[in-house]
């Protein structure tokens, strides 16, 4: 087995950052010695990925005083002040892996289709089911200009009729998609009827490049996602990462390795869910796009709400968020032109980051309410299907359960991970949390985590064997816990009511409607005499839950966190008061419990 190499030198290109980061191993720990980041520049002016991370990278040699490049090439060999043993990376710059998926049925086929898709890293621009599939002009000038850099065509079950997947593979021929980088021909991945195959290579003829692969759904029982999965990241290395300008020297450096960032993520998640023995929830707020991730009985889930993000994608946000929504969490008197020129002003110069506190908050709650939106999203998309029994394989991507209703449910969910700059560059912890708490909102007993390196990505590559299956060396932790949150679920109560009794120890904590407060570690007594976990055991009122059923006692062992407990009785769904100057005064009062901003800078504006 090949040694792992002593240094090792990780980047991530994203959509709007790239971060690089430099590990050392010194005895048979690894650490992460520094980390750097530079804004991407696979846009114009530059249109080159490698400008923006050789910038990264000399940041780091600064920081380091180890020199790892030599013109524009990174240094083979490992010297005592120069080199890296090993480079390794991923990348959703440009705006990743894209995928059209066509399908016969928007419930069934498509449906499948746009899973796989997901699986594998891919955003999904765009789903074409047959009632679509009309050869008028509009309709085909709309399918030939989706972007994209491939298609994949899904539909009917081995053995069945063929003539409507012909149909729509005629239609998908007649638009032609046109890939995104300059490619001669957009790959069209076709993973239906097999009986269909004989018939296709003529309809499709010069069009698009023709891929036949195994049936998604071999039958209406059945649904295998592994060969899907499999072929997109197989096309994602031959086109994309040879056509986005840049990746290709990405790859060079990176030995044909490079991975898509989703991918790597979600196999770093489930590594943590075995290690965790539950569900999990991650969550990651992009330049382009937000990310849910959700581990559910083994199952990896993922989708993409593609417009919502931080930086490029402000432009379409706005339509989907009224800044009333944003505005509520100000902790001021609502001022819906400060949301709109501050929105406008991302729009312009997307990478910007806040330079004020106001700037600070305004973007903190303009996230709250990106991941409240790509929640609701995930929910739509992580469900079963009704009255199908789905067989599963060990290389299936998604896990599919006999019913049509959603499969995320925040009670029976351990822990929540957060991802993406707005959360891993917070200048408080607590800021980051507060996001994930008013965004996510998690009820029960809950566990959040913050990726506040930006290291999970990482964590996947250098783990040996490089695969889910397997832990990372010893004294990799890219998770950082940062509080566990008890918030009980229940109907409203006059305020004052207990709704529920925390123990630690000797000491009792009395949760109340409405407030939130803060148990720090340093108040928490180890039974067992040690400092790394303690037993909490929580009874609710007998109209709320905590997982265990109205009224039933709950018992958990809370690992050592940074901020400690969180005891959060403000309900779900979090409601604020209508009134201004009482939502106000709420807003500061929770803000100050989990000390989330200098109290000197708090309300902001003047007209508080």
């Amino acid at each position: 087995m090949k040694p792992v190499a002593e240094r090792i030198l990780f980047a991530d290109a994203g959509t709007t950052f790239t971060k690089v980061s430099f590990l050392e191993r010194d005895g048979g720990t690894w650490h992460l010695r520094e980390r750097a980041w530079a804004p991407t520049t696979v846009d114009s002016p530059y249109s080159d990925v490698m400008v923006g991370l050789r910038r990264a990278i000399a940041k780091l040699e600064a920081y380091t005083g180890i020199k790892l490049l030599s013109k524009k090439h990174l240094i083979s060999g490992i010297g005592e002040y120069q080199g890296a043993g090993e480079f390794l990376a991923t990348s959703s710059a440009g705006g990743g892996l894209q995928v059209l998926v066509a399908g016969l049925t928007e419930q069934i086929t498509a449906e499948s289709g746009h899973r796989a898709a997901l699986g594998a890293g891919a955003v999904v621009t765009d789903v074409v089911c047959l009632n679509q599939a009309t050869s008028d002009f509009r309709t085909l000038e709309r399918i030939r200009n989706v972007p994209c850099d491939m298609v994949l065509l899904t539909g009917g079950v081995d053995g069945g009729n063929i003539s409507d997947v012909l149909t729509l593979a005629e239609f998908l021929a007649l638009a032609a998609p046109k890939p995104r980088f300059g490619a001669e021909k957009t790959p069209l991945i076709y993973a239906g009827n097999i009986d269909a195959r004989d018939y296709l290579e003529s309809i499709v003829g010069d069009s698009m490049e023709l891929i036949c692969i195994d049936n998604i759904r071999p039958t209406m029982e059945t649904e295998h996602l592994h060969p899907v999965r499999s072929v997109i990241q197989e096309i994602f290395l031959r086109h994309v990462m040879s056509g986005a300008p840049g990746l290709r020297t990405l790859s060079l450096w990176a030995q044909d390795k490079v991975q898509p960032t989703p991918v790597a993520v979600g196999k770093a998640l489930t590594q943590f869910a075995q290690q965790k023995g539950g569900n999990i929830i991650a969550v990651d707020v992009g330049g382009a796009t937000t990310d849910i991730f959700s581990i559910i009985d083994g199952g990896l889930y993922r989708s993409v709400s593609a417009n919502v993000g931080m930086s490029y994608s402000m432009g379409n946000l706005l339509e989907q968020i009224n800044p009333d929504m944003v505005n509520q969490w100000l902790p001021r008197i609502q001022d819906d032109a400060l949301v709109r020129n501050w929105h406008l002003n991302k729009m312009i110069r997307p990478s910007t980051l806040p330079q004020t506190m106001q700037e600070l908050i305004l973007e903190q709650s303009f996230a709250k309410e990106a991941l409240r939106l790509s929640l609701d999203h995930h929910r739509s998309i992580v469900t079963g299907l009704k009255g199908i029994k789905i067989s599963r394989q060990i290389g299936d991507v998604f896990t599919q359960h006999g019913s049509g209703q959603t499969l995320v449910n925040l009670m029976k969910t351990q822990a929540i991970v957060g991802m993406g700059g707005v959360i891993t560059n917070a200048p408080r912890l607590s800021q980051a949390v507060s996001i994930i708490l008013d965004g996510i909102q998690p009820e029960g007993i809950t566990d959040i985590y913050i990726d506040d390196g930006s290291f999970l990505p990482c964590a996947a590559l250098i783990a040996p064997g490089n695969n889910a299956g397997t832990a990372p060396p010893p004294g990799i932790k890219p998770l950082t816990l940062a509080a566990t949150c008890i918030a009980p679920v229940g109907p409203e109560v006059r305020a004052g009511t207990v709704i529920a009794t925390v123990t630690c120890g000797n000491n009792s904590y009395s949760v109340i409607p409405g407030e939130i407060s803060l148990v720090p570690l340093v108040n928490l007594h180890d039974t067992h005499g040690g400092s790394h976990s303690v037993d909490v055991s929580v009874v609710p009122n007998k109209r709320f839950d905590l997982g265990a059923g109205k009224g039933h006692p709950v018992t958990a062992r809370v690992g050592a966190s940074k901020m400690g407990l969180i005891l959060d009785g403000r309900g779900r769904p979090l409601a604020l008061p209508r009134d201004q100057r009482l939502r106000v005064s709420k807003l500061l009062q929770w803000y100050k419990a989990l000390g989330a901003y200098p109290e000197n800078a708090l309300p902001i504006g003047g007209n508080h």
